[in-house]
């Protein structure tokens, strides 16, 4: 795992993503740890604006869609894993995942 850690996460706030099926049932199962932003001012100004600990990944808009709340380790710039989703030989921001907290059922 490379990449530049770009802040540190010390209060508990929660990012909340919408993300496909195929990836929330990877992040759920533990098989994917990490999560992918372009590097580009929308993504700059939304993750480093704010410090936070947790994601909140809901699959789908609909009220009841599945949720999982995660621990964020940290937001780092770099090159991901192209099975988990990141673009090739492509900076993103890399969202390092921990353990899950809640989830729905």
């Amino acid at each position: 795992m490379s990449g530049n850690c770009v802040g540190e996460r010390t209060q508990a706030l929660s990012l909340d993503l919408t993300i496909k099926k195929k990836w929330f049932d990877m992040i759920r199962s533990g098989i994917k740890k990490e999560e992918y932003r372009e590097i580009k001012p929308y993504w700059n100004k939304r993750l480093l604006s704010r410090v936070f600990n947790v994601v909140h990944f809901r699959n789908g808009y609909l009220k009841d869609s599945p949720w999982l709340t995660i621990e964020l380790v940290g937001i780092y710039s770099g090159l991901g894993i192209i099975e988990w989703g990141a673009p090739e030989n492509e900076p993103v921001f890399i969202l390092r995942l921990g353990e899950i907290i809640t989830q729905s059922n």
